[in-house]
């Protein structure tokens, strides 16, 4: 087995159904702050469509997946954002199993599949940002797109600190909100 080495920042979405661009957006936000301020080596940034079989390529061999969707829950507060380790075999989330997602199949049947298959991510975090639109149109409410400076902010944290680490471990108590 090859040892895990990298980090894989992942935005999942449609760019085309309002704050379901959220992940897009914020690799997007990524890539510009990159320029100025560069991540560290072997990092990765990756737009998806929420395929698990795209996903898996991206996030195979990576000591680090960072993965950014949205969520719609049935009382949103649009722009608010959750952060989970999630451990192997592990849901992101209880909610995260309910039919929240505008993708064929969600990031837990992702997630799933992979780890039935041996090909799940090495570390992996979870931020789900609170949408209120997903009708189709570009653009992000105001809410969601005021979010994404912080979000930006600690992903960049995330990959400094866990860059170096290989273990994935257990779903974090409360996610604290970003």
């Amino acid at each position: 087995m090859k040892p895990l080495a990298g980090t894989a920042v992942i935005g999942i979405g449609n760019e085309f159904r309002h704050d379901d661009g959220v992940g897009w957006a914020t690799i997007a936000l990524l890539c510009e702050r990159e320029a100025r301020r560069p991540l560290l080596s072997g990092t990765e940034l990756a737009q998806s469509d929420g395929d698990p079989g795209r996903l898996m390529a991206l996030w195979e061999d990576k000591a680090l997946t960072l993965v950014i969707d949205a969520c719609f829950p049935p009382a949103a507060q649009p722009g608010r954002t959750h952060r989970w380790c999630v451990a192997p075999g592990e849901m992101p989330h209880p909610a995260a199993a309910g039919r929240q997602s505008t993708h064929g199949l969600g990031l837990a049947e992702a997630l799933g599949l992979a780890d039935s298959l041996g090909r799940g991510p090495g570390r992996l975090i979870v931020y789900a940002v609170e949408g209120a639109d997903r009708s189709l149109g570009t653009g992000l409410t105001p809410a969601v797109a005021a979010a994404l400076p912080l979000l930006a902010r600690r992903i960049e944290e995330d990959v400094r600190q866990y860059s170096r680490r290989t273990r994935r471990t257990s779903f974090e108590p409360g996610s604290p909100q970003v």
